[in-house]
């Protein structure tokens, strides 16, 4: 009986490996799924400013950066997404151009929903609430400004 118990603590071992690298490809692919459904709600809140595009950015990159070191390069290098993670990762900020942009398409889609499209007054409260904190959130970040080459 005790041999027995002996072969089973010692085969156990391959098998605990086995069921950790199984957990570990399962963690792996479930970061990239939830990486790439950040990054494409990012990527949707550059035209729909209800969605924090910087948020899902950083969540993308997060996620890639613990499951799959190509997916976080490609990120980190894409000529869309690239620089504006990296600036904003460093505390640099992002560019005036883009607050304009953003403050400005965040308050048409906002005006236009709260008084064409919804009937709800609470509702209504809610958007211009979201469009308050997401305008002061991004007028708060660093303006950051290119050197001079």
């Amino acid at each position: 009986m005790v041999k027995y118990e002996k072969n089973m603590n010692n085969s156990s071992a391959p098998e605990a490996s086995s069921k950790n690298k199984k957990r570990h490809r399962i963690t792996k692919a479930l970061l990239i799924v939830a990486g790439t459904i950040s990054l494409a709600l990012g990527a949707i809140g550059i035209v729909l400013p209800i969605l924090p595009t910087t948020p899902f950015l950083l969540l993308s990159a997060a996620c890639y950066c613990r499951s799959s070191d190509r997916l976080y390069h490609w990120l980190l290098n894409n000529k869309w997404f690239g620089e504006y993670i990296k600036n904003y990762r460093e505390g640099r900020g992002i560019p005036l151009k883009t607050k304009i942009l953003a403050v400005t398409v965040l308050w048409i889609t906002i005006f236009y929903s709260a008084f064409f499209v919804i009937r709800i007054l609470e509702v209504q409260l809610i958007l211009i609430v979201v469009a308050v904190a997401v305008s002061t959130h991004i007028l708060r970040l660093p303006t950051f400004k290119k050197a001079k080459t």
